[in-house]
């Protein structure tokens, strides 16, 4: 069965001007990513893996080339049209979890469909539903500082995916955090690919958090240097954690 393309990127540059000098973060960028990949973006520092996850996410637009987000041409799009076809397609997991820490687990969560102007029950149905996915069901009434890093972590994925995005991208999703909340996290990623159907882009330095992924976009320079499946694909040990 032929593969769905949901991201493409077609020949993208992109070009940061500091005073006269233009410095390129991407050159010539060429690459698609299907619906239901896991895919790692890897590289060393500067090697242009953040600015392409921008442009991945339709957070920035490309100097020159193309992006297309499920067949539409987002370089074509204007900013209202472009922001509510990102809302509705993609959900955004970061280093820095930017929960409001005056608020409870329940209520980050469920902040992202009060601003979608979802009914009130349904909206706390779904906040619920996703909580249960990450396994914090029995932490849903604790604010951030009653959590630890991996179970903040977790809340900040449930708010991604409180929208029912199709595509999750995590841009070194566990960073700040020690190896065993960190393997915590991906292999909740690994979870929301393998039994959700969500694409998963995953931004990291981290090789081992790599081997969770089933491909590899490598980057160097602002150019891929290798693009693969990563046949020795990890799988979590421990099932899913409640």
């Amino acid at each position: 069965m032929k593969q769905q393309m949901i991201i493409r990127l077609e020949n993208v540059w992109k070009i940061y001007k500091m005073g006269e000098v233009e410095v390129p973060a991407l050159r010539g960028i060429t690459v698609d990513i299907n619906k239901g990949d896991f895919v790692a973006i890897i590289g060393a520092s500067g090697s242009g893996k953040s600015t392409m996850m921008n442009l991945v996410g339709c957070l920035d637009l490309p100097t020159r080339g193309k992006i297309f987000l499920k067949s539409k041409d987002i370089t074509s799009l204007r900013e209202s049209d472009l922001a509510a076809l990102r809302g509705r397609t993609i959900g955004f997991i970061f280093q820095q979890y930017n929960l409001l820490q005056n608020m409870t687990a329940y209520e980050n969560v469920l902040l992202p469909l009060e601003l979608q102007d979802m009914g009130e029950g349904r909206a706390s149905e779904r906040a619920k539903e996703v909580l249960k996915l990450v396994g914090l069901t029995d932490k849903m009434h604790h604010l951030p500082s009653q959590l630890s890093g991996g179970q903040q972590q977790r809340v900040s994925i449930a708010r991604s995916l409180v929208g029912d995005p199709e595509i999750v991208l995590a841009d070194e999703p566990t960073g700040a955090l020690d190896s065993v909340t960190g393997r915590e996290v991906i292999e909740t990623l690994y979870r929301l690919w393998k039994n959700e159907g969500k694409t998963v882009i995953m931004v990291t330095h981290d090789l081992h958090l790599a081997e969770y992924a089933h491909s590899h976009i490598e980057l160097k320079d602002g150019r891929i240097t290798r693009m693969a499946k990563n046949d020795k694909q990890k799988k979590p040990q421990q099932g899913d954690k409640k």
